[in-house]
């Protein structure tokens, strides 16, 4: 069965705290810590070593979606601190600016693929240049992200395809024309299905969508059904 968890930021907006008392009341297997803004990426780090994730079998951090560029390096140097956690540490590349810094992190940083808005990190042939750049970093494959892209899921299946290897979670929603992650639709599960053999049955699964506590159970149960194990889905 594969190993299912939220974002925090999926269930309870720019609050970790909460969102991990509903992942404990679940006792979900798999976690991501979201730090999505710039001002939450500080009190998330600090709070760390008091914080119970002794239940989760997977754990990542999300760094901030946007900052400016000045503080690149002292966000890069609180991340870098953690890395002996062997966490991975999700980031958007267009977020990037000095790879140099980033490259230091080695296997830490798990790059994640971008929406039709960004202007990188779209498609395999712009992961491509990414990974030039950040040789031994993971992926973090967003499914949601890559059907807005391209509804055909050729691109999902180009992405797999070619950096599967490198497959370290993927994050699971529908994202709408607005860029927005909402609860899975009957398209979104059966868009999913066409690629979900290409998705190895130990690569956690962190839903992005935002429900209700009381929902979780329901998403989760669609989440299954859109990317399910059959003697098809062993790829390595």
């Amino acid at each position: 069965m594969r190993q299912i968890g939220f974002s925090t930021g999926a269930l309870a907006y720019a609050d970790f705290q909460r969102g991990l008392g509903m992942m404990h009341r679940k006792q979900l297997p798999a976690i991501e810590l979201s730090a999505l803004r710039q001002n939450e990426l500080i009190p998330l780090l600090d709070a760390l070593p008091t914080l119970d994730l002794s239940e989760f079998n997977y754990i990542s951090i999300h760094a901030p979606s946007q900052f400016e560029p000045e503080l690149e390096a002292a966000l890069w140097q609180r991340l870098s601190d953690e890395t002996w956690r062997e966490w991975p540490i999700v980031v958007h590349p267009d977020t990037l600016y000095d790879f140099s810094l980033w490259r230091e992190l080695g296997s830490a940083i798990c790059v994640e693929n971008m929406d039709k808005r960004k202007p990188v990190g779209r498609s395999a042939r712009e992961l491509s240049s990414i990974f030039k750049q950040l040789p031994e970093a993971s992926l973090c494959f967003d499914i949601g992200h890559a059907r807005q892209y391209d509804p055909t899921m050729t691109e999902a299946y180009l992405i797999l395809r070619e950096f599967g290897e490198r497959l370290r979670q993927v994050h699971v929603s529908e994202v709408n024309t607005s860029s927005r992650h909402d609860p899975l639709s009957y398209a979104s599960i059966l868009a999913f299905q066409a690629v979900a053999h290409l998705i190895p049955k130990h690569v956690p699964l962190i839903l992005e969508t935002p429900v209700k506590e009381e929902d979780i159970d329901t998403e989760i149960a669609k989440v299954r059904e859109a990317l399910p194990l059959d003697r098809h889905t062993m790829v390595a």
